[in-house]
């Protein structure tokens, strides 16, 4: 055990990404063999909530994965400092009143703008429900409480820092997000992934992940590292993605076409803030500190 943690302290950011790989993997295992996904042991029963196995077959290996890998390296590299500065971020909240009107309605904006540079969304947008918009608080805090919350204390609270000191923002930011795109791949032989994915599905996820993940950079470092805005900021994108989106666009392909709207609106952004930022994307050091890794 004390060679095992010996490795850990050395590799702290290798050991959290192999825990939060493995750790997901593992409890995603059962929820890929059943019903739900291959098929391959239909005597294994995920319970529906709210019409879906995901809630019960995805969040106990999110919340074990990226959370408790955070949470474990934290603990053995760092000790009781470690895991009170990692749950500062955590508890962030006062970043000013602007941070949240941005990530609660310029990201969704953007998000619903975007598509129109498809042309085949010209002359087919509808305004959503009245019912629509009234579910949309529930819905994100439904998402804020499982989705972000499951990940990005991992992600951006543990991970984020460590890559970016390291690698610097731009580089250290890349290969987290394509890392992070790479955790959710064997959710793509589930229902999570959709009807009838095609390979080219998975792999355009994992490169979206890559300038939202820089998006997300530009507002942890800019903000003074808040992981509860990162997390809403999180939060906002699945909730409009999973309940607006379809309303504004009836005539596109719910499964594939938010992809590539994601894609257009999130490299443009982040090519911009890389502009803008000379590369800096709000990371106030001038010089990164090499860390293990």
């Amino acid at each position: 055990m004390d060679a095992l943690f010996s490795l850990v302290r050395r590799y702290p950011v290798s050991a959290f990404f192999t825990l939060a790989f493995g750790l997901s993997w593992f409890c995603w295992t059962p929820y890929i063999l059943s019903d739900h996904g291959l098929g391959l042991e239909p005597d294994i029963r995920i319970p529906e909530v709210l019409g879906t196995g995901q809630l019960v077959g995805v969040l106990p290996g999110a919340y074990l994965g990226p959370l408790g890998a955070a949470f474990l390296v934290t603990a053995i590299t760092e000790g009781r400092s470690g895991l009170r500065e990692w749950a500062h971020r955590l508890k962030h909240w006062r970043v000013g009143w602007r941070w949240f009107l941005a990530v609660l309605l310029v990201v969704p904006a953007v998000i619903l703008v975007a598509p129109l540079a498809l042309p085949k969304t010209w002359g087919h947008i509808t305004m959503p429900s009245a019912v629509i918009l009234l579910a949309y608080v529930p819905m994100l805090l439904m998402q804020l409480v499982t989705t972000a919350a499951a990940e990005e204390p991992g992600w951006r609270d543990f991970a984020l820092p460590r890559m970016q000191d390291r690698f610097g923002p731009v580089l250290g930011t890349s290969l987290l997000g394509l890392l992070w795109g790479a955790w959710h791949l064997p959710l793509y032989l589930t229902e999570w992934g959709g009807p009838n994915p095609t390979w080219l599905d998975p792999v355009e996820f994992v490169i979206i992940c890559v300038p939202l993940s820089l998006v997300m950079t530009w507002v942890f470092n800019r903000s003074g590292q808040s992981v509860p805005l990162i997390m809403l900021l999180h939060a906002g994108i699945n909730s409009t993605y999973s309940l607006v989106w379809g309303e504004v666009y009836p005539t596109l392909d719910i499964a594939r076409d938010p992809l590539h709207g994601q894609l257009i609106a999130s490299a443009a952004a982040a090519l911009i803030l890389i502009v803008a930022t000379r590369g800096r994307l709000g990371l106030r050091s001038e010089r990164p500190v090499p860390v293990p890794v």
